[in-house]
């Protein structure tokens, strides 16, 4: 079976069979300040993650894969809170989906709540991603008071 069929050792259908339409952009949340094993760690797994949607067929956008190296070569304060969350907000505007890896910390995670939060408001589809088994499944939509 060839790479792109499957992933850690089992068939795709555990990420495609979630429910996430095709041609869907994607933005992926992972924790990043506050993680356990630092920033650098946070990084390497959250560009592990994406490479695998990526492999998957998910067309992925990660702010923690993909504006980790603009801070750390661009000279850039990478915990800058204000303007990283400002910066990502025009790719959440723009993604359909959000994938929230449940990595350590994700439920602490200020800057995933931030995302969390602005996917629900706009009524996009939100999927809960296990980054141990590639394992995803949407989230309910929380009932409305």
């Amino acid at each position: 079976m060839h790479i792109a069929d499957q992933i850690n050792g089992k068939p795709l259908l555990t990420i495609r069979g979630a429910g996430l339409p095709d041609r869907t952009l994607a933005y992926l949340a992972t924790p990043y300040t506050h993680y356990k094993d630092g920033i650098e760690i946070a990084f390497r797994e959250a560009s592990r993650i994406a490479a695998l949607l990526l492999i998957a067929g998910v067309e992925i956008y990660s702010p923690i894969a993909h504006c980790h190296p603009l801070a750390i070569y661009g000279d850039i304060d990478a915990l800058d809170r204000d303007f990283w969350l400002n910066y990502q907000e025009q790719f959440m505007l723009r993604c359909d989906v959000l994938i929230v890896a449940e990595m350590d910390g994700w439920k602490d995670s200020i800057g995933m709540q931030h995302e969390t939060n602005f996917f629900e408001r706009a009524k996009r589809p939100i999927f809960l991603l296990n980054p141990a088994t590639m394992i995803m499944r949407r989230k309910p939509a929380e009932a409305s008071a």
